[in-house]
């Protein structure tokens, strides 16, 4: 008993529920055969689909972690920025995902090294722009449309960028 409190300790409730999972499936592979290749051909599946998502978004993690420290993104994001910073901030805002939320807490240490609110604001302003669902924008609308309207959300979200900073010039909220 001692043995196993101490071997939970160490895996961490995550491992812990990972490997109860994983003897369920082989508890139930055993009692009922047939049952359980169905399942595994799902579970293929699913990794071949997720599997290159998965290794893309770690190979461009790697990418930025290699070439993009942390204070020339400082030097990009901050007072001096120019248009590299821009660019960054319009670009980070089409590609990023996730729950918006999820992106508080890094604008917040951005801004307190010195990241501009016009760029704060053009960041979240172009998280409008969704490159997954551009084809099906393109399907129902047609490309010009599409292609006149993401252009209009980056000039605007550069447009909303400058009025936030004007009107939060030499103001501190943090």
């Amino acid at each position: 008993m001692v043995i196993m409190r101490r071997i939970a300790e160490r895996m961490g409730a995550s491992s812990i529920f990972l490997l109860s999972v994983i003897l369920v499936y082989i508890i139930l592979g055993m009692a009922v055969p047939g049952a359980l290749w169905p399942t595994l051909g799902v579970l293929r599946n699913l990794l071949g689909r997720v599997l290159p998502v998965l290794l893309l978004v770690f190979g461009i993690m790697f990418v930025t972690n290699l070439f993009l420290d942390a204070r020339r993104a400082v030097r990009l994001l901050g007072r001096e920025s120019a248009l590299k910073g821009w660019a960054l901030v319009i670009v980070g805002g089409i590609i990023s995902s996730g729950p918006i939320y999820m992106w508080y807490p890094l604008l917040s240490d951005l801004k307190e090294q010195g990241m501009k609110n016009a760029l704060i604001a053009t960041f979240l302003y172009n998280r409008a722009i969704k490159i997954p669902l551009i084809p099906m924008m393109v399907y129902y609308f047609g490309w010009a449309f599409t292609v006149v309207l993401s252009i209009y959300m980056v000039l605007f979200s550069i447009i909303n960028g400058v009025v936030v900073a004007r009107l939060t010039d030499g103001q501190n909220h943090s």
